[in-house]
């Protein structure tokens, strides 16, 4: 999957339809608000996009949960970048916070991440 002059991703991102994510909107003080299961559409270890049936406003602060074959991972702080009306619902795109927050970087999450966009990379080609 290419990408066009007029995108700001650093690096491209894999379709990931297969990959099942919970999106959990983080409140203040660190409490949940509501559960979301989305559709995946595209991954990589800076960000990805996904398929919601409600919007999400962006600058939200979410913890997202994958599972797939072969992967499980919890946890994962995000943000919403940008949310818009697509197909039946909304897309809505996601940046992974430890890319962002020096603070907030684990290794741990990074090599999680970095395992799954190979996973997808490798079923691209």
């Amino acid at each position: 999957m290419g990408t066009d002059s007029g995108d700001r991703r650093i690096k491209d991102r894999y379709e990931a339809q297969c990959l099942k994510v919970r999106l959990t909107e983080r409140g203040f003080f660190g409490r949940q608000k509501a559960r979301t299961d989305v559709q995946c559409l595209d991954i990589n270890r800076y960000g990805m996009s996904v398929l919601s049936p409600r919007p999400v406003p962006p600058g939200s602060r979410l913890l997202l949960d994958f599972s797939g074959k072969y992967i499980t991972e919890s946890r994962v702080a995000a943000r919403i970048v940008s949310s818009y009306p697509f197909r039946t619902g909304y897309r809505l795109s996601i940046q992974f916070s430890y890319c962002h927050d020096r603070r907030g970087y684990s290794r741990a999450v990074d090599n999680a991440l970095s395992r799954i966009e190979g996973f997808y990379n490798r079923l691209a080609s």
